[in-house]
C-alpha cells in the first residue's frame, strides 16, 4: 500500500464527520452514469473511515521506502513487518469482499493441530502381535491390512498352521517378506529374488542407495512373494553360552525377555550408562538421528551392529551416543556406547524409558531364558 496523502486524509476526516455514507450516495446516484466509478468512490470513503477507527501505529505502515530497480522502475519495499489490510474484491458487480491471501499447510503443521509429535510418512515398525480368542491367520491379517501369506512367512507357518490362544506372531507393517542379509548380497538380487521393486525396498529401509547394506541387516521387501523353497531365516551358529558376555555393566539385569527379533532388554534404569561389545569383532553400522520421533529408525532409534568372527551379528538398539565408527574393530568388553531410550529424546525410538536393546542375529540370544 502507498502512504495516503495527508490532505486527502484531512479532506476524508471533513467528510466522515458531516456526510453520511447514505447522503452521499444519494447525491451523487443521479450524476455517476458509471457503477463501477461510483462503487470505487464508495470504497475510497470506506477506506478512509476505517483508517480513522484504527490507532495510527496500526493503520499505515510508515517503513515502506522506494527502491529504483536496474530498469529504471520503482517498486514498493518494506523494512519492518506490518499488519496487512485484507484486499476488496468486487463481487458480481454489487458488493465488496476482503480477500485474505492463500495459507500453505504443510503436513507437519496437520500434525501439530492434531496434537501429533512428529510427522511421518508411513509407520515401519514391525510389531508382536498376542493371539486373542477367536482371532484366525486370515482376520489377523485383514486386522492389520496385510496379506495372508505375510503373516504365514513372517512366521513361520504353512496354510495348514493351527494358531493357539496366547502365541506371539510378528507382524508386518506391509503385505511382503522378511529378508536377512548374508554375506555377498545385493539389493537387485534380493529384488529379483521376491520379484519386488529395488526402489521400494531401498525407500521403505530408508536406505541411502543400493549399497547401502550389511550383514546382518534386517530387511522388508515391499510386497515381495516368498518363492518356495527359500529358507529366508539366517542359520543358527552353534555358539557357546559364554561367547557372549552382558553388553551392560554388572548387574546383568534384564528388563524384557525374548522378543523381536530375538532380543532382549537390558537396564539399571538410567541414561548414559555404559555399554560393552558383547564379543569381539568389527563394526558394520552405526546409524545416529536427532529425531524424537517414535518411529525414528523403525521404532529402533539410535542404534549399531557388529559383526563377529563366527558369523553372528550383534545389534545394540537405543543408544544415546555412539564411541565407535563403521569399520572400527573392537575388543570384547570395548566400551561402544551409552544406553538412551529416553521419550522424547534425540534417536530414542520407541522405548518407555532407559534401556539398551539387544539383538542377536544368525545365532541363539544366549541372554534368552
Amino acid at each position: 500500500m502507498l502512504k495516503l496523502d495527508m490532505d486527502i486524509l484531512d479532506w476524508l476526516k471533513n467528510k466522515a464527520k458531516n456526510i453520511k455514507i447514505g447522503g452521499l450516495m444519494a447525491k451523487h446516484r443521479g450524476s455517476l452514469k458509471d457503477p463501477f466509478l461510483y462503487l470505487g468512490i464508495s470504497a475510497v470513503v470506506l477506506y478512509g473511515i476505517f483508517t480513522l477507527l484504527i490507532p495510527s501505529n496500526e493503520a499505515i505502515s510508515p517503513f515502506f521506502t522506494e527502491t529504483q530497480s536496474t530498469s529504471g522502475g520503482t517498486f514498493i519495499t518494506s523494512t519492518e513487518k506490518v499488519k496487512e489490510s485484507p484486499d476488496l474484491s468486487i463481487i458480481q458487480k454489487n458488493s465488496l469482499a476482503a480477500i485474505s491471501p492463500p495459507i500453505m499447510v504443510t503436513p507437519q503443521v496437520l500434525g501439530a493441530l492434531a496434537g501429533g509429535e512428529t510427522y511421518e510418512s508411513q509407520n515401519k515398525e514391525v510389531v508382536e502381535y498376542i493371539v486373542q480368542p477367536g482371532d484366525t491367520i486370515g482376520s489377523i491379517a485383514d486386522k492389520f491390512n496385510i496379506s495372508v501369506e505375510t503373516v504365514l512367512s513372517a512366521n513361520n507357518l504353512s496354510k495348514n498352521s493351527l494358531i493357539q490362544i496366547g502365541q506371539k506372531l510378528v507382524i508386518l507393517p506391509v503385505s511382503g517378506v522378511i529378508h536377512y542379509v548374508k554375506k555377498g548380497d545385493t539389493i537387485s538380487e534380493i529384488a529379483q529374488t521376491y520379484k519386488a521393486k529395488i526402489d521400494e525396498i531401498i525407500a521403505f529401509n530408508d536406505l541411502s542407495g543400493e549399497g547401502d547394506i550389511a550383514i546382518g541387516d534386517i530387511l522388508i521387501i515391499p510386497n515381495g512373494v516368498m518363492p518356495p523353497p527359500v529358507v529366508y531365516a539366517p542359520k543358527a551358529i552353534p555358539i557357546a553360552n559364554s561367547y557372549f558376555i552382558c553388553p551392560i555393566g554388572q548387574p546383568c539385569r534384564i528388563t524384557q525377555g525374548l522378543h523381536w527379533y530375538n532380543a532382549i532388554d537390558f537396564s539399571h534404569g538410567k541414561c548414559g550408562e555404559p555399554i560393552y561389545a558383547a564379543a569381539a569383532g568389527e563394526v558394520l553400522k552405526v546409524k545416529l538421528t536427532s529425531s524424537t520421533s517414535k518411529l525414528a529408525f523403525s521404532g529402533a532409534g539410535n542404534h549399531m551392529t557388529i559383526l563377529h568372527p563366527n558369523g553372528a551379528v550383534t545389534f545394540y538398539g537405543h543408544l544415546q551416543a555412539a564411541l565407535v565408527n563403521p569399520g572400527d574393530y573392537v575388543s570384547q568388553g570395548r566400551m561402544i556406547a551409552t544406553v538412551g531410550g529416553q521419550p522424547g529424546t534425540p534417536g530414542a525410538g520407541k522405548s518407555t524409558g532407559c534401556h539398551l536393546h539387544f539383538e542377536v542375529i544368525g545365532a541363539r540370544n544366549p541372554f534368552s531364558k
